[in-house]
């Protein structure tokens, strides 16, 4: 741990902190109708997109209407991006030849994009040709990070609204998330990509000869090992820069590359490792103020941004120190030497960027529901390895994903102030609103929707063989591995721990349909909460209001997120991470 390494951290939350009102006002200002800057350019698109489709933009819908428009777009968007993938052989732009994506992997992957979480059971640059990449994934990451922030705006208007079964209209909110905030944020981050270094270009994959070949052993046909000689080097190009920004600005996460955001093409200087840092947390943490400006109370969406900030300041700090501890069992050259290693564990991490960067993008990528990695967590330290997968078993509620990170928060908010009221002995109440059992019931199943489908499919792969097959290390490390590709997929996250086969029939459909339960199950219950919340009248607070904008209030919640995540996991984590660091201690490592 060093003093630049706490400098970087620090600059990051603060910036963080300053984009937050900016973002959230214009946020606020889009959704409501409200006059922006851009009006003058987009408002003429708008329109013409209402009539090119038939959408009346003045027609509001019932959170069920709502729910059915967003289910059916989702699912056309899934089925369209199947067949790109299934027929990308005889479409255009694939100057490599690269042949259709089998079926499996093709589900795999459209359920993935689809619901915002990029898993990647492949690599890009050898699986999908230029325009799979562009009109199938791209465009996904566009539409699939809509869904989710026009669903959290959804759920705030439930709130802030009263005695009313209107919540918006689905078509005309999409509409204006792509054209207001989505695509003009990423053109210019686009641009400024490629200022850095990031390519974008659609020439085939350029052939390089190598100075000096080398050789290496390998099976032969008959068995026998045979000895090749490499002397050209494939590498790599395509349209990055425009997939890059709104991969990180969608908190999507799906990389052009395998090596995703540790690639040089993806993210070749400490400038721009950065800005797609502040990228990812760039909506969730301003959709935080968009909640207080819209219900009518902004400290109550600082009290929310400071229980985030302070649950994203534990977790960094815990894998950085973890990280820079190292292994115990490596004392370098000098057996007499300390046992920490110097310069931290850098095993797995992107010399350029080393262990503050790494674990800087870990935990940001993690509390958000962005795939996106500089290093492997499968290199990690157990402990430092462990602080990512409980960020999403959490419900990656830490600012989250876009608008999935404070629909995630709000049901926590609600058993909060459900927890306050009983402690006080009167009906909770929540900005002015009256908390029941019909919104506690549907807070507690979309919780128990995400818990059930990790650990269900969890104790099914590591049971057996088509799922204990395809872990690459034994014992408590490969439940991890195991334990994180079904909290990655269900939390609609998309990072992998690395070291697990995961593209196999059991891992593509398991995976899949995880990913589907939890983005569209969890939904459901989170639009039926914003219904009855709008139907309810408000009541102004009286002396035994248990007030939802100070110090109070957001250390109740961040205990009520700790609580239910320890209570719900940590036998799962005892078995693995936490297992895992006690056998290391011993001497043993896996």
């Amino acid at each position: 741990m060093t003093v630049g390494g706490w400098f970087q951290i620090a600059l990051y939350l603060l910036v963080i902190f300053l984009i937050t009102k900016p973002m959230g006002v214009f946020l606020a200002k889009v959704f409501s109708r409200e006059k922006t800057f851009l009006d003058p350019v987009l408002r003429p698109v708008e329109k013409a997109v209402y009539r090119l489709c038939g959408v009346d933009e003045k027609r509001e819908m019932r959170w069920t209407e709502y729910a059915v428009a967003m289910l059916a777009f989702s699912g056309v968007s899934m089925t369209l991006l199947y067949l790109i993938e299934r027929t990308q052989k005889w479409l255009p732009l694939n100057p490599q030849k690269l042949p259709n994506v089998p079926p499996f992997l093709a589900f795999g992957t459209a359920a993935s994009f689809t619901t915002n979480t990029n898993w990647q059971a492949y690599n890009g640059e050898t699986t999908m040709s230029y325009l799979t990449q562009m009109a199938g994934l791209a465009y996904h990451n566009f539409v699939s990070a809509a869904v989710g922030i026009v669903l959290a705006i959804a759920l705030v208007r439930g709130i802030a609204r009263r005695e009313t079964d209107k919540l918006g209209n689905f078509w005309v909110d999409m509409t204006r998330c792509l054209l207001w905030v989505l695509l003009p944020v990423c053109l210019v981050a686009s641009l400024v990509l490629v200022s850095q270094g990031v390519i974008q270009n659609f020439h085939p994959y350029t052939q390089a000869q190598l100075i000096s070949p080398h050789w290496v052993q390998a099976p032969g046909a008959d068995g026998k090992p045979t000895v090749e000689k490499i002397a050209r080097q494939v590498i790599p190009e395509g349209p990055v820069a425009s997939q890059e920004a709104i991969k990180e600005f969608g908190t999507n996460g799906g990389g052009f590359f395998g090596a995703n955001s540790a690639h040089p093409f993806e993210n070749p200087t400490p400038f721009s490792n950065f800005l797609e840092l502040a990228l990812i947390f760039a909506i969730p943490s301003g959709l935080t103020f968009t909640l207080g400006r819209m219900t009518g109370s902004e400290r109550h969406g600082w009290a929310v941004w400071t229980a985030m900030a302070f649950l994203f300041f534990v977790g960094v700090t815990a894998t950085y120190w973890a990280e820079s501890q190292g292994n115990p069992l490596f004392h370098g050259v000098d057996q007499h030497a300390s046992a920490l290693q110097p310069g931290g564990n850098m095993e797995g991490k992107e010399a350029r960027f080393g262990d503050a960067d790494s674990v800087l993008f870990a935990t940001v990528t993690t509390d958000a529901s962005c795939g996106a990695v500089n290093s492997t967590f499968d290199s990690y330290t157990p402990l430092g390895g462990m602080v990512p997968l409980v960020n999403i078993l959490l419900g990656e509620v830490v600012f989250g994903g876009v608008g999935a990170g404070l629909y995630g928060m709000i049901v926590f908010v609600i058993l909060a102030v459900f927890i306050a009221g009983l402690m006080v002995g009167r009906t909770p109440e929540y900005l002015g609103k009256k908390i029941e059992a019909y919104e506690v019931k549907m807070a507690m199943l979309a919780i128990l929707i995400l818990t059930v489908t990790i650990l269900v499919f969890s104790a099914i792969a590591v049971t057996q063989p088509f799922g204990v097959s395809s872990i690459t290390n034994p014992g408590p490390h490969g439940l991890t591995q195991v334990l994180y590709a079904y909290a990655s997929s269900a939390g609609n996250n998309g990072s992998a721990f690395a070291g697990l086969n995961a593209n196999t029939p059991w891992y593509n459909a398991s995976t899949a349909l995880a990913q589907l339960l939890g983005r569209f199950f969890m939904i459901i219950p989170i639009l039926a909460i914003a219904g009855s919340l709008a139907g309810k009248k408000t009541a102004p607070e009286s002396q035994g209001t248990f007030p939802v904008t100070g110090p109070l209030f957001s250390t109740l919640l961040v205990a009520t997120i700790v609580i239910v995540g320890a209570l719900t996991f940590f036998p799962a984590l005892s078995l693995g991470p936490i297992l895992e660091h006690l056998m290391m201690t011993a001497g043993k490592i896996f």
